[in-house]
């Protein structure tokens, strides 16, 4: 790995800067219980000494078998102590919470807080997200219990347990391949990771205290700075219920509608699936085709600006070329559409409104599935299933609201897309809700399909660096 020396890798959390590549994880909703035995337990996690507890993950060694990571909310860090003219310098949104921003992040209707889990309603009550990653579930389940026992189980409230499971194959629940796409730090990075054609991105896009991706603007950090700030980021937790059946159906009518349409041919020329490895049905052809498109990726991974026709193109596209792209070869969206999920969280360098700001609302993605595999032949089974994820950065409202709010749920990147929410992740209304496909010289309209993602809970946290937690664990009151 080349590292910035101007970062101190053993002070960083370690989920900000890489990914791990656990299976399990358990999430911890906690409230703080014992002010003093909470604290303790900061000081404790953060002492090098696993014996008195489990310790905080750093990016700085080898991944453990055993990762465990802590943010905590506005209202988490009040309950820890900290002092009110300290408090008062985090940013206003987290402040705020994430329920409080809830118009504003296209948390309504379904997605409502009033509609959320218990444990996510009142927000005054949620302090910490402690996130422990392991491939065995023994010792998942270990830690955790070490976790739940601090001061003698007086440290903590559990407010509940969230576990998630990531399969082999990487597929989420509606059948996408998924963490695919992540900024690639300047300085610190590794060679090996896939090639990006995208600029590499300022560490201070989700570190505090460095350069960021907005000329001539730095973040501000808590105070005090070097205790408590510097080195610290930022985290949208969020529960993310995901209606597979529903999105299954669309596809199907989407298909239905195409088969009887001239224009799929544009899209899809006649018997290019008989070329697919392995062949499919014109209608199931044209399923994919739709989720290819209100993505833009294939399933399987593969961009549709590489392969517009095809999810097995010949040459295939390896592993490592799947985020080797960009969207300025296909302007107007005739490969990939302009409203599609992934040209919306991240338009590259394709030509935008907001011209300023193409690379610099990058941000990590931390996401595992939650919930059984969903089954065609059982669809009404009445299980919840979706997705835990975890949304890293410096700025709240500079890069995730700005995200959700301007290019997902309004369109501003471009004209043609403004007025209607991203097809996947979206808040749409069976009413209001349209996706264009571009077929040619014409184009095929989507139209009346409900919204997908139900958010079932989360809290905006901070992630503080190991100096800032021994700094909150040494806090005499």
């Amino acid at each position: 790995m080349i590292v910035d020396p101007a970062v101190d890798l053993a002070d960083v959390q370690g989920n900000i800067l890489r990914g791990y590549k656990k299976r399990l994880v358990r999430h911890l909703v906690l409230k703080v219980n014992d002010a003093a035995a909470a604290r303790r337990w900061l000081v404790e996690a953060t002492s090098g000494d696993a014996a008195l507890a489990p310790q905080v993950t750093t990016t700085a060694n080898e991944e453990p078998p055993t990762c465990l990571n802590v943010g905590m909310t506005y209202a988490g860090l009040d309950a820890l102590r900290v002092a009110p003219d300290q408090l008062a310098t985090f940013p206003q949104e987290f402040i705020d919470g994430m329920a409080a921003r809830a118009v504003k992040l296209g948390d309504t209707g379904p997605s409502d807080p009033c509609h959320w889990k218990p444990e996510w309603r009142d927000p005054e009550q949620v302090h910490l997200v402690v996130s422990i990653h392991a491939d065995v579930r023994d010792r998942r389940d270990e830690t955790a219990d070490r976790v739940l026992g601090a001061g003698g189980s007086r440290a903590f409230v559990e407010l509940a347990r969230l576990d998630g499971e990531r399969r082999s194959d990487g597929v989420v629940h509606f059948g996408y391949k998924d963490n695919i796409a992540q900024p690639h730090f300047d300085n610190i990075r590794n060679p090996t990771d896939r090639p990006d054609m995208q600029p590499l991105v300022e560490v201070g896009a989700v570190l505090l205290g460095y350069k960021t991706p907005v000329e001539d603007v730095r973040w501000e950090v808590p105070e005090p700075r070097e205790d408590l700030g510097f080195n610290g980021s930022f985290g949208a937790f969020r529960v993310l219920e995901q209606q597979v059946d529903e999105f299954e159906r669309f596809l199907s009518a989407s298909a239905d509608l195409m088969m009887n349409s001239p224009l799929a041919y544009q899209s899809l020329p006649p018997k290019a699936e008989d070329g697919w490895d392995p062949p499919l049905s014109r209608h199931e052809a044209l399923r994919e085709l739709v989720a290819a498109k209100i993505l833009g990726r294939w399933r399987n991974g593969v961009p549709l600006v590489l392969s517009p026709t095809s999810p097995t193109p010949d040459p295939r596209v390896g592993t490592n070329d799947l985020n080797n792209f960009d969207f300025t070869t296909d302007p107007d969206g005739l490969s990939c559409p302009m409203g599609s999920h992934i040209r919306r969280c991240n338009p590259r360098s394709a030509r935008i409104v907001q011209r300023n700001t193409n690379h610099s609302r990058r941000i990590v993605r931390r996401g595992m599935p939650y919930g059984p595999l969903y089954d065609p032949n059982h669809p009404d089974d009445g299980v919840e299933r979706g997705l835990l994820g975890v949304f890293i950065c410096a700025s709240l409202v500079a890069q995730f609201e700005s995200i959700q709010y301007d290019w997902m749920n309004l369109g501003l990147q471009d004209p043609r897309i403004t007025g209607t929410n991203d097809p996947v992740v979206g808040n749409n209304d069976p009413k209001f809700s349209s996706f264009t496909m571009p077929a040619g010289s014409s184009s095929i309209e989507l139209r009346g399909f409900p919204r997908f993602v139900h958010t079932k809970g989360g809290a905006y946290l901070f992630l503080p660096s190991i100096r800032a937690l021994r700094y909150l664990g040494s806090i005499h009151h």
